[in-house]
């Protein structure tokens, strides 16, 4: 993997957060807001940045700003957030857990 330096920021306006490299959006996070959780929904990376450990900076700063500054937990929906919490299980207890069903067959 080559190293490159890449800025990571939260962009509420736009509900996303954004990775920057030379000052240009190479790929973002999107999200949706509850009151109690924040829904990733859509992760992307310029193709030219694909591989660099662009994603990687999105997740792990998007979601220390979960933890570090609201009590809401995390509902993956896009799969390489979701993947990469699998891989980092320090971050496992941010993930919304569902309750089991009660509706019977």
């Amino acid at each position: 993997m080559t190293e490159i330096d890449v800025e990571v920021a939260h962009a509420p306006e736009r509900l996303r957060y954004e990775a920057r490299v030379g000052g240009s959006v190479v790929g973002f996070a999107e999200y949706i807001l509850a009151t109690d959780l924040i829904v990733f929904t859509h992760t992307e990376v310029d193709p030219a940045f694909e591989g660099k450990g662009v994603g990687a900076a999105i997740a792990r700063f998007a979601l220390d700003d979960v933890r570090d500054t609201s009590q809401r937990k995390v509902m993956p929906l896009c799969p390489f957030i979701k993947g990469w919490i699998g891989r980092h299980p320090e971050y496992i207890s941010l993930v919304k857990r569902v309750p089991a069903s009660t509706a019977k067959d």
